[in-house]
């Protein structure tokens, strides 16, 4: 029987794995935590019973994946809740941008600004059915739907603020940077729209779902898939060194590029271990779960329905937060994001008591106390807020990265989304997940299409690693004839 090891069990090579499995292999997943799920885990983190997302937490590329829509994790519990608001972006003056699944109803409410919104958004919403697999794969490769990708990707390359330009009132700007700002790169540079008008069109096609029970649901249900279909799952192993690998027909490596050239040393081709070992890293996340007696007292009423709220005022603000971040400097004023997703997942709370998960971007490896940051934006947009808070707990970018070597210094996005990592991955090459060595191939979030819960990196992994073996992946087969009918 063909074997296949994946070392790391993220939300990619979990997907990787059960994919494997599915298509006949005996899969062997080595964990180095004592659970698998990587940033899709959960944890009570302050109050007994009280659920907070360790990191991964709303999932509109999730829910529009092709590779978990192709493991149909719902036969195995996960389901997937919709908040009544996606997201807000609230403003000094009590005025707010305002997203919700229907691109015509976000359109309505951003005024003047609706029709362009529109425009630019509805046909590749309309048609994400198809677009998704070109969109969430390798780009260097002949789409399935040249026209629509060119259609979806002409303005993916303007830098975010350029974009933000097509609009004319603060609301629409700010809500804007506000999905844009998901790439921690500056609004400035080039194709720093790509990742926003993605998670903008997941978004609208499938909405910002919540995985009720926490994101620790998605990273069971693929478990569960890889079990169901005869795979291993060993925890608490960590790899530091390649001869602990398990001989197999296929590795996958759901790892930071550099351990990769730690463990693989001179046995890789220069040029790749050279890519791998210069592997740029991005900013880092600096995150506070609260316990909210009552809920956040939002000064915008729509943010108290909202799934996500982001804070960070009108998008010069966002702008320079982001700059100074990625340049090194602590902002007085981060951005920060918010998830409630106890508002359509109330098993997470404990009576009047809620689960608030807030995090900042915050420079690379930063080893200050942001803490108090976070609370004034908070209470910039909620006065009254400190006084319900009864706990918190703090994950600084050490602790990010203790607890997952992929997140060194704090950089949950595992490497830099600059325009050449975001286009060809941890190196230039055809084929993103190989190595360079026969049989062994990279599937972490530094290739493409990166961060999420989506398990796309590492289902793009397990093509090429079937490919390899000379089979087809079914579900790449699958989706792009889905594609054709619509």
């Amino acid at each position: 029987m063909t074997t296949a090891v994946v070392v790391g069990g993220g939300p990619n090579g979990l997907a990787a794995a059960a994919l494997l499995a599915q298509a006949g292999l005996a899969v062997t997943l080595l964990e180095a935590a004592d659970e698998v799920g990587g940033g899709t885990r959960s944890h009570e983190a302050i109050v007994p019973g009280l659920l907070h997302d360790h990191c991964s937490a709303i999932h509109p590329m999730a829910v529009a994946s092709p590779a978990l829509r192709h493991l149909d994790l719902e036969r195995h519990g996960l389901r997937w809740l919709l908040p009544e608001i996606d997201c807000v972006h609230p403003l000094d003056d009590g005025t707010a941008g305002v997203l919700l699944r229907s691109v015509e109803e976000t359109a309505a409410g951003l005024g003047v600004d609706g029709p362009r919104y529109r425009a630019l958004l509805e046909p590749s919403v309309r048609r994400w059915d198809a677009l998704a697999q070109d969109v969430m794969g390798p780009l260097l490769r002949i789409p399935a739907h040249p026209l629509l990708l060119a259609r979806f990707g002409a303005p993916t390359v303007l830098p975010a603020a350029a974009l933000a330009r097509l609009f004319r009132t603060p609301q629409a700007r700010a809500l804007w940077a506000g999905v844009a700002a998901h790439a921690y790169r500056p609004l400035s540079d080039p194709l720093s729209s790509a990742i926003g008008l993605g998670i903008l069109t997941a978004g609208h096609a499938a909405g910002w779902a919540v995985a009720e029970g926490g994101s620790q649901s998605i990273a069971r249900g693929m478990a569960a898939v890889l079990l169901a279909h005869g795979g291993t799952i060993e925890t608490g192993v960590r790899i530091t060194d390649r001869r602990q690998i398990p001989p197999a027909d296929v590795t996958l490596l759901d790892l930071d590029p550099a351990q990769v050239a730690a463990l693989y040393g001179d046995r890789l081709p220069a040029r790749v271990s050279a890519a791998y070992t210069r592997f740029r890293r991005g900013p880092g996340a600096y995150k506070v779960d609260l316990a909210v007696e009552g809920g956040v007292p939002w000064t915008d009423e729509r943010a108290r329905r909202a799934g996500t709220v982001h804070l960070g005022g009108p998008l010069a603000e966002v702008a320079r937060a982001e700059r100074d971040v990625t340049e090194g400097r602590m902002p007085e004023r981060p951005f920060v994001l918010v998830g409630q997703q106890y508002l359509v997942d109330p098993s997470r709370s404990v009576g009047d008591v809620h689960p608030v998960w807030t995090y900042a971007h915050v420079p690379h490896g930063y080893d200050g106390d942001a803490t108090e940051a976070i609370l004034r934006q908070l209470e910039r947009f909620a006065p009254g807020v400190r006084e319900r808070i009864v706990g918190t707990h703090v994950t600084r970018p050490a602790d990010f990265a203790a607890a997952n070597p992929n997140f060194v210094g704090g950089d949950i996005l595992t490497g830099a989304k600059t325009a050449p990592r975001l286009v060809l991955g941890a190196r230039p090459a055809l084929d993103p997940y190989a190595t360079g060595l026969p049989g062994v191939f990279l599937c972490s979030a530094a290739t493409p299409p990166g961060p999420g819960a989506h398990g796309m990196c590492g289902a793009g992994a397990a093509a090429s690693a079937l490919r390899h073996l000379g089979a087809r992946p079914a579900w790449q087969a699958q989706d792009r004839h889905q594609g054709s009918r619509t």
